[in-house]
């Protein structure tokens, strides 16, 4: 008997979808004007001049159009598994022809969990710098770190209700950002010359560190990772649809801060961050609370987006299997409390180690970069197995590598300011998964399999062998054997040695992990009549194992058709 679980995957493009697209992918890439431009104006060792801004902007607008938008709008979010995207999703598509890829797989899952450590931390932290403009007396981390709490401890809750307001406040986040954007250029118009790339090859060839200069404006394409890796949530068309309001709002606001830098050099001392500073000073308190808005949700999606990374993790066997929760109805949105208090204890310890933003953003990107490298790697062979020519599959490795491998550089002068913690937490990550990765097929290379056929009339026999007492009614087992014609001989020996277990129907239950991300499928077969069944459970890598209640459903389902 053939039949298929209870599912649901729907993406359309639609208005709900594109409100909902808004708060759920965007929070990362959509806050990084918070910090970008402080970071490129801290960096400026030779002063500031129309062409140094000129150029930082023409690199910021660059990056967003050949990273964000050709590289992953465009073609990455092609490569879907089965409307899924994401690291561990590509991985999947090309793990039968390329197995040793799982180490590119684990390194770029483990980069993307380091990230989302540091990014509640310095979204959260930047925000309520704000409210330094207003008093230098008041104090930002023990604000932050109630935040960042409040963040956490929801989480077992669910943030269904919270959630449903994602989408709207993030539209008046980017209506903001353009607006403010727009308020500054009107003064300063000559700004919009950054659009011309002259002024970014100027910044990174004659500018004295100029080229280290790419490891701030490598924060503005941070979140990019996340078009991808929610593709599943929310759709191609959605994404592809809400990133041309997001990019036209982020480029306006750059160009905004461009703007009031240049008609305000003699004004800016340390620490000023232009953001902030663009804002009317009645709209002030409006702006910081806004901001603090939107980096909550930041916040948000790069947890949830953790649990996400973490429960294909454990069906890929990447990750030590953990209690997973599901506290709302929503289809994927789970609760995993390990990574959650591990994650927290993580956001803590950062915000009271680096105490400021400004010394947070020598440790945040550089792990992106490198999940980011292992992304282009994969697509590559992506690429192959779909048969493209060799030599556009070179262009874009050429072109990414160079690109990528430019930021990395840039962002590697940052290591001993701080970018070793993320590199810490990365590569302790990278060892756990590596090291379960290869002991479960260690352990799966001992495990010793017998024909179940031998043991038939044995299992026949005590099943109606009144003299053994009954154990069950019925007896269950998982079986890692792929053939129902084989069993571990652990099973066996479980049933049949020392302490008979007499039950009236015997049953063995297989689980097997699809590289499509939500199939949903079972088979039943009747080895021996009313004795021994088999079920095959066929299940996506992005399905939570619940086997009892697939279970349950089966049952339910041999029932109903007697």
């Amino acid at each position: 008997m053939n039949s298929k679980l209870k599912t649901s995957h729907i993406t359309k493009l639609t208005l709900t979808g594109l409100i909902v697209t808004l708060g759920i992918v965007y929070g990362d890439l959509g806050t990084s004007p918070l910090y970008v431009m402080k970071a490129i104006v801290s960096g400026a060792t030779a002063g500031i001049s129309s062409d140094f801004i000129f150029g930082a902007i023409s690199c910021i607008i660059w990056t967003l159009t050949l990273q964000s938008t050709l590289k992953y709008v465009l073609i990455t979010l092609r490569a879907d598994n089965n409307g899924e995207g994401g690291i561990f999703s590509l991985y999947a598509l090309i793990r039968k022809k390329k197995r040793w890829t799982f180490v590119l797989a684990i390194i770029g899952g483990a980069a993307l969990l380091a990230d989302g450590i540091i990014t509640p931390s310095i979204t959260v932290i930047s925000a309520v710098e704000g409210l330094n403009l207003f008093s230098n007396s008041i104090s930002v981390v023990p604000i932050a770190l109630l935040i960042i709490t409040a963040i956490f401890v929801i989480q077992q809750f669910g943030t269904k209700l919270l959630g449903e307001s994602f989408g709207p406040i993030m539209f008046i986040w980017f209506l903001m950002l353009g607006v403010l954007g727009v308020s500054q250029i009107v003064n300063y118009p000559q700004i919009i010359n950054a659009f011309n790339p002259y002024y970014a090859v100027k910044l990174l060839t004659e500018y004295p560190g100029g080229f280290l200069l790419l490891g701030a404006v490598f924060l503005c394409t941070t979140g990019a990772e996340a078009l991808y890796s929610d593709l599943g949530h929310c759709g191609l068309a959605n994404i592809r649809v809400t990133w041309i309001y997001v990019k036209i709002c982020l480029i306006l606001n750059y160009l905004g801060q461009g703007a009031w830098v240049l008609n305000n050099v003699g004004k800016i001392v340390g620490g000023t961050n232009p953001f902030f500073m663009i804002m009317p000073h009645w709209f002030l308190i409006i702006g910081v609370f806004i901001s603090t808005a939107a980096a909550v949700i930041a916040s948000q999606a790069l947890i949830s987006g953790s649990y996400t990374i973490i429960s294909e993790a454990i069906l890929l066997n990447f990750w030590p299997k953990v209690k997973i929760s599901y506290p709302t109805t929503i289809k994927g949105q789970m609760y995993i409390p390990s990574v959650n208090w591990i994650l927290y204890a993580a956001c803590v310890c950062v915000i009271l180690f680096f105490q400021e933003s400004s010394n947070m953003e020598a440790a945040y990107g550089l792990s992106i970069t490198i999940t980011m490298l292992m992304t282009t790697l994969l697509l590559s062979f992506y690429l192959r197995l779909r048969k493209i020519p060799i030599f556009y599959i070179g262009i874009f490795l050429l072109t990414y590598l160079c690109i990528e491998g430019s930021f990395l550089i840039a962002n590697l002068h940052k290591f001993s300011k701080g970018g070793w913690v993320t590199i810490l937490i990365a590569g302790i990550i990278f060892f756990i998964m590596f090291v379960w990765y290869r002991g479960r097929n260690i352990k799966k290379q001992f495990t010793e399999f017998v024909k179940v056929r031998k043991y038939y009339p044995v299992l026949i026999d005590l099943s109606k062998d009144e003299s053994i007492q009954k154990y069950s009614t019925n007896l269950v087992y998982m079986t890692k054997a792929n053939y129902k014609s084989d069993i571990e001989q652990k099973i066996i020996y479980s049933i049949i040695n020392k302490k008979p277990k007499r039950a009236d129907c015997y049953w063995f239950l297989h689980l097997d992990v699809l590289d499509e991300p939500h199939t949903m499928e079972y088979k039943v077969e009747t080895l021996i009549p009313d004795v021994l069944i088999r079920v095959d459970f066929r299940i996506g890598f992005k399905v939570q194992p619940r086997v009892n209640l697939f279970f349950k459903q089966v049952l339910e389902e041999l029932v109903k058709n007697n």
